[in-house]
């Protein structure tokens, strides 16, 4: 037995399902989670020493690759003046800064703790902002585990939500309606069905949760015409995408403006911290200036906004990044078909910049039907085959591979041969 299987048999002990988030137990590809001690560049290594390239980056924020020295040292600084404060820093000042001239259509910033945070409270804002109560979010899109948005509004697009998470109360489901991704009708039938109740529309701009779906061509400028019309604020939520499709975000990348912005751990380098940003007008109407209360002791922590302003003033300076992991991305979805192609598997690429999906299905995908129809079977025998060979990958056909400034062109193609060897398996 690994040092890794004798510390889950002591994790499930003490911790629900053996882990403190549940994609990280591994069930739904059937193997036993690996503990990871350390990480370097493109690397991971495990509590036995092996180690992995890394596709799953922290689930994203790791854009320069783990450990990277310009902001390890800068959070090395930081604790050297203290953990936590519970007060205003400069740090804050700064990285806010940063964001307003990068991030196209933001004047204010406010810090919190994680992606779920700054989902949430943003979804407050917009509804105290508009005095509405509902929201449309779509099927396949993940904006945290707040009880708003942990609904599926079933077969029919236009009831009313029901909770997909016990705990949720049918009360607050109710008002979460439930669109198609790339399905401009279906947000406008809600809107439709409820005129004049829906506080905001909540969008991933590419939807990265269930595997990687790009907007369809007018979806996104479909969705602000939509939102224009009928009062409600456009969110975009870019937890995954900010800061990594492009220097902007999702905004700078399709030229479409939202009302409010959501932004997760990739503004913190990696460590605990989220931001939800909009106008002056919106951003005004959050507690101490408005209505709307929100508060935190570890908001604006001063070693994450260390770490967060490494990361941002490393890409703002180093603009070259996104044409390198824009280009090992495609290198590697290209890659990905042609091994595809060889052996006759029934794989699907999906790809945009430095995200990658491959999706265990022969037809293209482009909604959340299309993505559900993948072969989960298939895809758990690709992760253990891969996790073999040294790939790590994440354990779940619904999410993204993430590309990163780390990761080098022999990395990628040996992470190709090894997805051959696999899918000649499969």
């Amino acid at each position: 037995m690994g040092r890794s299987e004798e510390l889950f048999a002591q994790a499930v002990k003490v911790m629900p399902g053996g882990v403190n988030s549940p994609v990280r137990a591994y069930r739904s590809v059937g193997l036993t989670p690996r503990f990871i001690a350390r990480a370097d560049g493109p690397f991971v290594y495990d509590e036995d020493g092996k180690a992995y390239i890394d596709y799953v980056c922290s689930w994203g924020p790791m854009i320069l690759g783990h450990n990277h020295p310009a902001i390890r040292e800068a959070v090395e600084k930081a604790v050297q003046d203290g953990l936590s404060f519970g007060a205003p820093t400069a740090r804050e000042v700064e990285i806010a800064r940063l964001m307003v001239d990068l991030v196209p259509g933001i004047e204010m910033v406010r810090m919190v703790n994680s992606g779920t945070e700054a989902v949430m409270s943003a979804i407050r804002l917009a509804r105290g902002a508009t005095g509405r109560d509902k929201i449309i979010k779509f099927e396949g899109c993940y904006h945290g585990h707040s009880d708003s948005l942990l609904v599926n509004a079933g077969s029919s697009a236009l009831a009313g939500g029901h909770p997909s998470s016990a705990g949720v109360p049918e009360d607050i489901a109710k008002h979460t309606l439930t669109a198609q991704f790339n399905d401009l009708p279906s947000v406008e039938a809600l809107l439709s069905a409820f005129p004049g109740q829906v506080a905001c529309v909540i969008v991933e701009p590419v939807a990265a949760n269930m595997g990687v779906v790009n907007p369809a061509p007018g979806f996104l400028e479909g969705l602000r015409a939509l939102c224009d019309k009928s009062g409600a604020l456009l969110i975009f939520d870019e937890v995954i995408t900010g800061f990594r499709l492009a220097l902007g975000g999702a905004q700078e990348y399709f030229g479409v403006k939202a009302d409010l912005v959501t932004f997760g751990k990739i503004i913190g380098g990696g460590m605990p911290v989220g931001a939800y940003c909009g106008s002056r007008n919106l951003m005004e109407q959050v507690a101490p200036c408005g209505p709307v209360y929100q508060a935190g002791t570890l908001s604006g922590n001063p070693v994450a906004m260390a770490a967060g302003l490494a990361q941002l003033t490393y890409l703002r300076d180093h603009p070259e990044v996104y044409a390198d992991i824009a280009r090992k991305g495609a290198f590697l979805a290209q890659g990905l078909r042609r091994a595809a192609d060889k052996t006759g598997a029934a794989v699907s690429i999906n790809q945009i910049e430095s995200l990658c999906a491959p999706f265990f299905t022969p037809t293209a995908v482009t909604t959340f039907t299309d993505a559900k129809g993948s072969d989960l079977a298939a895809y758990a025998r690709y992760f253990a085959g891969m996790l073999e060979r040294g790939i790590a990958l994440a354990p779940a056909q619904f999410e993204a591979m993430f590309v990163s400034a780390a990761h080098t062109m022999e990395q990628l193609e040996a992470t190709v041969q090894a997805a051959e060897e696999v899918f000649r398996q499969l």
